[in-house]
């Protein structure tokens, strides 16, 4: 994981990069990260085109390309590890017509009672707005 950035209350950003990461994510936070980021993966690959025909050539940039293409997904934890809300934002963490933000937290409750200051932090260190009624897709 890649640290993103400080919040309020001792917690935590951080980067999901990869398909293990994504797992540990909703095992602990019970929910489907991992099969989102999977889906998110496989379709940034699928639009890499390698620079070179030359076989042994053919993956140089594509880390950096689906880096680049992919969403960013997030988690947010406190000081002793625990998982309290995980974020899907537009790649780059650019606002971006085709990529709404999601933020969820365990069980896919509403993670904006409870952790609205740390989503503010990562809104701030962005530049995005990340509200209640835009990203949480589950409004009852």
């Amino acid at each position: 994981m890649q640290f993103i950035c400080d919040a309020p209350g001792n917690k935590t950003w951080f980067r999901i990069e990869t398909e293990g990461e994504a797992a540990v994510e909703s095992e602990l936070m019970r929910h489907a990260v991992e099969k989102h980021f999977r889906v998110e993966w496989e379709k940034a690959a699928r639009s890499f085109r390698p620079a070179s025909t030359a076989f042994i050539e053919q993956e140089i940039g594509l880390k950096a390309h689906i880096r680049n293409e992919m969403p960013l997904f997030l988690t947010l934890r406190d000081d002793e590890g625990n998982g309290l809300a995980t974020a899907m934002l537009p790649p780059c963490g650019k606002d971006n017509a085709t990529c709404k933000p999601i933020i969820v937290g365990v069980e896919n409750h509403d993670p904006f009672v409870d952790q609205a200051d740390a989503i503010r932090a990562l809104a701030d260190h962005f530049g995005l707005t990340l509200d209640r009624v835009r990203c949480y897709p589950y409004r009852r």
